[in-house]
């Protein structure tokens, strides 16, 4: 009876090892392959941009507009930035009827050109300089007297602590965007007594420059040192007092397009590089505050 029991019992314990032994055996699965992998296309680079890019409008916007232009056609070598310098509200009406891609204005659009469909874009902060010749021997002038000047109810320089002189006032021609901008801040608007009223920035500072009772107004950014730029209210005219508004006199320079109406490639390409961060310190090189 033992002796059967062990039989038993050895035959119970290899089954169980065989068992244990097919257990172990895994059914091996067949490699993957990318046979059924399709390979994408490359995608076709884009073409290099060709072509003219027409702007027209504020003399104010001279070196801003020269500096991101120049950058644009070295990055660009097949497309040419033309920049016709006619005035703000020239400016204006070229985006309006066509005859330029981009407008440019030195004052932010008014009710009447927003309902003609037109866009302001907002590139830059200038500062408007209150400038006199640097032998004037006045420093600071409040808002209120700068009014009282441009309107005729301060006439000679002894009233505001210089040497005796008659004050000459010197500013910019009907349509211009800093003679707007300069107006609608001091509360002068179609009340200035002005004489001589010049179409250009640079032709104000000129003759501010030669006549040592003249005052007038100037972009920060085509400030020379052949004039002074008085503080207004304690305050200098700078980047820094423009951007965090405590320098009264700015206005924004502004792209002016038309809505509806799409620009060129190589327009669009331009305007996109001039609202960015990467146009910073070109629009900073050129005397003006960049906003992106």
């Amino acid at each position: 009876m033992k002796k059967v029991f062990a039989i038993l019992l050895t035959l119970t314990m290899a089954l169980s090892l065989l068992a244990g032994c097919g257990s172990s055996k895994k059914e091996e699965q067949p490699a993957e392959t990318n046979d059924t992998k399709t390979e994408q296309p490359a995608e076709a680079a884009p073409a290099p941009l060709s072509g003219a890019v027409a702007l027209n409008g504020s003399t104010s916007m001279e070196k801003v507009v020269g500096a991101l232009g120049e950058q644009f056609m070295s990055d660009n070598s097949g497309v040419s930035v033309t920049y016709d310098a006619t005035g703000s509200g020239a400016g204006i009406e070229a985006a309006s009827n066509g005859s330029a891609d981009i407008g440019l204005s030195s004052r932010a659009l008014k009710d009447e050109e927003k309902a003609d469909r037109l866009v302001g874009t907002t590139v830059a902060l200038d500062g408007i300089a209150v400038i006199v010749n640097p032998a004037n021997g006045v420093e600071d002038l409040t808002v209120e007297q700068i009014a009282k000047i441009f309107t005729g109810e301060i006439t000679d320089w002894s009233e505001l602590g210089g040497a005796a002189g008659t004050i000459s006032c010197i500013g910019r021609e009907a349509g211009s965007g800093t003679r707007d901008g300069f107006e609608s801040i001091t509360g002068t608007k179609d009340a200035c007594k002005m004489d001589q009223e010049l179409t250009s920035t640079g032709a104000v500072i000129e003759a501010v420059a030669g006549n040592p009772n003249a005052i007038g107004y100037a972009s920060l950014s085509a400030l020379k040192d052949t004039v002074k730029a008085v503080t207004v209210g304690g305050v200098v005219c700078s980047e820094e007092t423009v951007l965090d508004g405590s320098y009264e006199i700015q206005r924004p320079f502004v792209f002016v397009t038309k809505d509806g109406v799409a620009l060129s490639a190589q327009a669009q390409a331009f305007f996109d590089f001039a609202t960015s961060s990467a146009a910073n310190d070109l629009i900073r090189g050129a005397g003006a505050v960049p906003v992106a």
